[in-house]
């Protein structure tokens, strides 16, 4: 892997940026970048000012909205600022395609942005990886036989992070019952597949499906001991990595979603088709990647667990989305024509807080363009290479700094997030592990390719979930023309 050296020298960032001439011979550009960090607002400032910031339209885009609406400072409060505030570049800031959902009456939920068709209610019963993928493929709803299990950015396309717990729209996706979960997929009614008591959907008891040549995921490897991936993840004090849990006080730990449409972590978690394919020394192996809409997580789950370890299943159907199609244009950048987004092929080469990649963003003068941005949470994940690359992303057309601050490759994002309804502030943001996603011992937990949230700087008093940073890495965005 090429390393790339940031230089800065007299606030400016000497960012190499190489690319390929016609006759494929290498070109050298140094592109200098203001990259002096410096959050000129204190906090009553930015609170008091009352002008909006105005949005620039990102309609070209084909990433689908995250909802996010409001914008917070490092501490969680809700604020209005302008164009010259240190927070100016949040997820609320920019337009993009707003959700557009039709239920088809059918038991289908068509998404008039990204084409595809959902199974409105899922089955009543938790699955394994491979079960999942059999039972989308044998599912027959709303006269249509070609489903099939998302891919991580499909799954994640319908979350919705504008109230969170769940993190999906329940007036449209319908949640599983928990209580009537375990064991494996039992018979079908007229909504999620099938007449009902049709054993069209049904797969023996204890019985693994045969699946197709280079689908059979290696042999599940045993639990850890005291591992239950369906617990609250241990919350940690802000800080250096490596906090002990023990002394985190239990009432500060927030608890889970609660009240009328509050979902569990069990029954927000679903299965996408997007197994974990790293191999690098460390890696976790036998897990798979879901989506958890509980929480707005995407983790790594045990594949081929025991039936009270299973996940949820939500079918699709469609032509792919948001498949990447990269071009290099040889000053630096890459466009995904796939999603409409154009990448700096490098990133910034430093680790930094929250509020910091704001504003480094915000100051962007790269390949000539000034209008780059930090992306939002589904913009960052969109980049993610699930064919086992690692750093988890196209090493064709991408470069990651190796950061000692910073040894997992955690990029930011500009969503806000928060824990638990019971005290939603959103201390945090959301941030994609491009590298192992780790606990505090520094063991691949969650997959390289999981999405996450941290505190927005090292000296907030939020308690984290472990393993998390705070200063991370960042890679700026923009729409194409």
């Amino acid at each position: 892997m090429k390393k790339f050296v940031a230089l800065v020298l007299s606030g400016i960032l000497v960012i190499p940026a190489i690319g390929c001439s016609a006759n494929d011979q290498p070109i050298v550009q140094e592109v200098e970048q203001e990259v002096e960090v410096v959050v000129e607002n204190t906090e009553e400032e930015v609170i008091s000012e009352a002008e909006s910031v105005v949005q620039t339209y990102t309609g070209n885009s084909k990433i689908v909205t995250t909802g996010q609406y409001e914008s917070y400072d490092k501490d969680g409060n809700v604020i209005t600022y302008d164009e010259a505030s240190s927070y100016f570049g949040q997820d609320a800031d920019y337009d993009s395609l707003e959700f557009s959902f039709t239920n088809n009456g059918d038991g289908t939920i068509s998404d008039n942005n990204t084409g595809l068709m959902w199974q409105e209610i899922p089955i009543d019963s938790k699955m394994t990886w491979s079960q999942a993928m059999e039972y989308c493929e044998s599912l027959e709803l709303g006269g249509y036989t070609d489903w099939r299990l998302p891919t991580a950015v499909e799954l994640f396309s319908i979350s919705d992070f504008s109230e969170g717990w769940p993190y999906i729209d329940i007036s449209y996706f319908v949640m599983p019952d928990s209580s009537q979960q375990g064991g494996a997929p039992q018979g079908g009614n007229s909504q999620n597949g099938g007449p009902q008591g049709t054993s069209q959907q049904r797969l023996p008891n204890n019985e693994m499906p045969e699946l197709e040549e280079g689908m059979i995921p290696p042999e599940r490897p045993e639990v850890a001991q005291g591992e239950d991936e369906n617990s609250p993840p241990p919350m940690q004090n802000g800080g250096p990595q490596g906090t002990n849990s023990s002394q985190v006080p239990q009432a500060n730990i927030p608890p889970e979603g609660e009240g009328s449409t509050a979902v569990s972590k069990d029954e927000g978690q679903f299965w996408s088709s997007n197994y974990y394919l790293v191999e690098e020394e460390g890696a976790r192996n036998g897990v798979a990647f879901g989506v958890n809409h509980a929480t707005g997580h995407i983790k790594a789950y045990i594949a081929e667990s025991a039936p009270a370890m299973g996940k949820n299943v939500r079918a699709v159907r469609g032509e792919e989305y948001a498949v990447n199609d990269f071009v290099d244009n040889g000053d630096g950048t890459v466009t995904d024509n796939g999603t409409g987004l154009m990448w700096m092929s490098v990133d910034a080469g430093v680790a930094v807080d929250w509020e910091e990649a704001l504003v480094l963003a915000k100051n962007s003068d790269y390949a000539g363009y000034t209008d780059w941005r930090l992306p939002d949470v589904k913009e960052l994940q969109s980049l993610v290479d699930y064919s086992g690359s690692y750093p988890a992303i196209d090493p064709a057309y991408f470069e990651c700094s190796e950061l000692l601050d910073n040894e997992f490759y955690y990029y930011w994002t500009n969503t806000s997030a928060y824990f638990s309804s019971q005290d939603p502030t959103n201390y945090y943001a959301w941030y994609v592990a491009f590298g192992y996603a780790v606990d505090d011992g520094g063991n691949d937990t969650h997959g390289a390719g999981g999405v996450r949230f941290s505190q927005k700087y090292p000296e907030s008093d939020a308690k984290g979930e472990g393993g998390d940073n705070m200063l991370n890495s960042v890679r700026l965005v923009r729409t194409v023309d």
